[in-house]
């Protein structure tokens, strides 16, 4: 199974589709309104800015697993993206990323290893995860700002010709 293969629903509760993604970029991010880290939000979108004309895009997945930083409903989330930070990259229905109720697309996400050869549960919001055309997976901890010298060079590495 490939991660394009689980389903999810868009942040309106429409049903959605990550196929939609698989010859692009994707940065797969668990996001969160009321975290230290929520200012990443501007990083994010400014990677879509900056590469979304070229194949790539932010995934955001708000999960409120993490000291309850994401408890809005999705029309609060939706508002609040696109009025704090100008959210124009798709964001999805809120998910556990975690668990016992972990989704079955963050199953397969933290199998693979960080830059440390860590595997294993997200450990905050803001983990990121770069999926390359073909779903190659390279994994970025939450301490790594969107616009790290090590994410934009995987991000161009894996763009489309």
């Amino acid at each position: 199974m490939s991660i394009y293969d689980h389903p999810v629903q868009a942040l309106d509760g429409s049903d959605a589709d990550l196929h939609d993604y698989q010859d692009q970029v994707a940065l797969v991010v668990n996001v969160a309104s009321k975290c230290g880290l929520t200012p990443q939000y501007e990083g994010l979108e400014k990677l879509q800015e900056t590469y979304g004309d070229k194949g790539f895009t932010v995934l955001g997945f708000p999960c409120n697993q993490f000291l309850g930083q994401e408890p809005g409903s999705n029309d609060e989330i939706a508002t609040f993206c696109s009025t704090t930070y100008g959210v124009t990259f798709p964001m999805f229905d809120k998910i556990e990323v975690n668990g016992e109720g972990q989704h079955p697309l963050y199953a397969e996400l933290t199998q693979v290893e960080d830059a440390d050869g860590a595997a294993g549960d997200v450990q905050w919001n803001f983990e990121k995860f770069l999926v390359a055309p073909g779903g190659q997976v390279t994994r970025f901890r939450p301490g790594v700002e969107p616009e790290d010298p090590a994410i934009v060079s995987a991000i161009e590495a894996n763009l489309p010709a």
